[in-house]
């Protein structure tokens, strides 16, 4: 799978650029067959941004976006976001009902 980590508008440290490459291996597990993934990290306005985006099979692309007061905490957020989009449409939810 091809990754790509952008800042627009900013500068990200390098550990937070490792730390994104992580999160996109994790959900790359739960995503069927990902293609590519991309991680915006958006200075806008003094809004800390951050877009997530999963191109799938079939021009299937899912996106998510979080915004936060740190970069490190809106990654966690859209991961979550995505996370929650990747289980919905895999058919096999994380959790079963009990």
């Amino acid at each position: 799978m091809r990754t790509t980590v952008t800042a627009r508008h900013c500068e990200i440290p390098d550990d937070l650029r490792a730390r994104a490459e992580s999160v996109l291996e994790k959900l790359a597990k739960a995503a069927h067959r990902p293609q590519s993934a991309e991680v915006v990290f958006d200075l806008d306005h003094g809004r800390k941004v951050v877009e997530l985006q999963f191109h799938l099979p079939r021009g299937q692309v899912r996106v998510a976006t979080a915004e936060a007061e740190d970069f490190r905490s809106a990654l966690d957020r859209v991961a979550a976001k995505m996370r929650n989009q990747l289980d919905k449409n895999s058919g096999h939810p994380a959790r079963k009902p009990a």
